[in-house]
């Protein structure tokens, strides 16, 4: 059975995600080229997806800030590596990976992120996790599929989030975590958790955030208590 949020968080956790998230949430740099990414060794997390997942107003929900990550009725806009520090002592970068997918994207254009999406997730050392965002009413799709198996080899740690879970009913919710659940176990590097969450309703966003502010460096926040 998949492992799904309700149990695997403590208080002290959420009260530890919370805190990292009310601290300072700043854009440091878009990234359109691999050789621009940053060179100061901070711990990174990451959130991937399709360009019509909900990415964009997860972040802005996570972060409690409306305009953080660019919200469009148009998926698809985000075309960078988007880095934004995180943390009093800007500890941590949150980074907004393009969206993927989008069939309605220039060709040319579809190519330059896919490939920065590869690039930047092949032997990128200073990547924790990436969480990769997929729509609840829907599972995980090929291109998805793509992207973890990508992933599994470049050994990089993902975590499956579902997202607008307020959509489908309970039953329908169930029956993906089950699924997605059973497709993660065959995937080396995927982490076992699943979150669900929905930006609309901020079910599932303490959890997100206490599972971000785990990979956090000690130090970055206070532990299990929420900054005055």
């Amino acid at each position: 059975m998949p492992s799904t949020s309700d149990e695997n968080f403590t208080p002290e956790e959420i009260a530890r995600g919370e805190a990292l998230f009310k601290a300072p949430c700043v854009f440091v740099k878009g990234v359109t080229k691999i050789e621009d990414l940053p060179a100061d060794d901070k711990p990174e997390v990451a959130f991937a997806g399709r360009s019509n997942v909900g990415k964009s107003s997860l972040i802005n929900a996570l972060t409690g800030r409306k305009t953080l990550a660019r919200v469009s009725v148009t998926p698809g806009r985000t075309r960078e590596l988007n880095f934004f520090t995180l943390g009093h002592d800007a500890e941590l970068y949150l980074v907004d990976m393009p969206g993927y997918g989008y069939a309605k994207a220039p060709k040319t254009a579809v190519r330059g992120w896919t490939r920065l999406i590869g690039d930047y997730l092949k032997g990128r050392r200073e990547l924790k996790r990436v969480f990769l965002l997929v729509d609840a009413r829907h599972g995980i799709k090929a291109n998805d599929r793509e992207t973890m198996k990508l992933m599994d080899v470049s050994a990089v740690s993902y975590q499956a989030v579902l997202t607008k879970a307020d959509k489908p009913k309970q039953s329908e919710l169930d029956a993906v975590i089950a699924k997605v659940g059973e497709e993660l176990a065959k995937h080396p590097a995927a982490y076992p958790q699943i979150l669900a969450t929905s930006a609309r309703t901020g079910m599932g966003v303490p959890d997100l955030r206490a599972a971000v502010a785990a990979l956090a460096p000690i130090g970055v926040v206070p532990s299990g208590k929420a900054p005055v």
